[in-house]
């Protein structure tokens, strides 16, 4: 009979997948908390502009998505941003505000509400466009069957994750405002028993 020789497990050989999964994870953990940090500090801008923006009437002339060094910003939006950022595409309008025409950025959430050659009111804050108001003229309908590409499938889902996000946030204010009124409520009832 012959017998089945079994070696004792090398412990060297679990410790270091092990170690990878505990890199791994701590990775993860350590990311998902700077993406949420990330997150709130976007909103926190996003809420800023919102505030600052002012309401403009003007016609758009052309809209396409430029690299930033090619869309021909001001020299202090160019200095001012990081050299990484200068190759990456944005959501470039050129647009005719009263007598002079300016190149503007637009959200990438309002970026297809806008026409080409049409006139917009549109809330504007500093050389962003944040938000279309009024739309006049024709709109071309969006053709819902075109191809989109991944990036504009991954912006338009981050941008479904940011609604959804603000909404979260709009609810868990709501409920410890109730909280709160609740428990003013409860204390003022103690007092008159008293």
């Amino acid at each position: 009979m012959i017998g089945i020789i079994t070696a004792a497990p090398n412990p060297a050989l679990w410790i270091i997948p092990t170690a990878i999964l505990v890199v791994l994870i701590i990775a993860m953990v350590v990311l998902y908390i700077w993406g949420n940090k990330m997150q709130k500090k976007q909103m926190a801008q996003k809420e800023q502009m919102a505030e600052a923006a002012q309401q403009v009437t003007m016609l758009i002339i052309d809209k396409k998505y430029m690299k930033m060094k090619d869309a021909k910003l001001p020299k202090v939006v160019m200095e001012q941003t990081p050299k990484r950022y200068q190759n990456q595409k944005l959501p470039v309008v050129k647009a005719k505000v009263g007598p002079q025409i300016l190149t503007l950025i637009a959200d990438d959430t309002i970026f297809d509400e806008l026409p080409t050659k049409g006139e917009v009111k549109a809330m504007v804050s500093g050389i962003y466009i944040v938000s279309v108001k009024n739309v006049r003229g024709k709109v071309a309908p969006a053709d819902e069957k075109k191809k989109s590409s991944w990036g504009a499938k991954l912006r338009k889902k981050q941008n479904e994750y940011q609604k959804l996000m603000v909404e979260e946030e709009k609810n868990k204010e709501a409920e410890k405002a109730a909280k709160a009124r609740a428990k003013a409520q409860k204390e003022a009832a103690k007092k008159i028993t008293k």
